[in-house]
């Protein structure tokens, strides 16, 4: 199973349905907690593009945020990119 990293805050509802997808599958992730973390968040827009959280990677692969992960899933394709 390819490494999951994801860039989140504590609060953020699309943080915790990510999080909450992965859990029920059982894939385990690295949780980079941007809430009091400016250069953590300075990171993550670096690596993204994107300045929202949360922002997810498969491996080396970005997938984006919380939509794009649902959108994985919802196609039956998130089982595929995790393997």
């Amino acid at each position: 199973m390819k490494d999951v990293v994801m860039y989140t805050t504590r609060f953020c509802p699309f943080c915790i349905r990510a999080k909450a997808l992965l859990d029920s599958k059982g894939v385990p992730y690295r949780d980079i907690a941007v809430d009091s973390q400016p250069e953590l968040r300075r990171e993550m827009m670096e690596k993204s593009g994107r300045h929202t959280v949360p922002q997810i990677w498969i491996g080396d692969q970005h997938v984006g945020g919380c939509d794009e992960l649902m959108s994985l899933e919802r196609r039956g394709l998130l089982d595929q990119a995790l393997a």
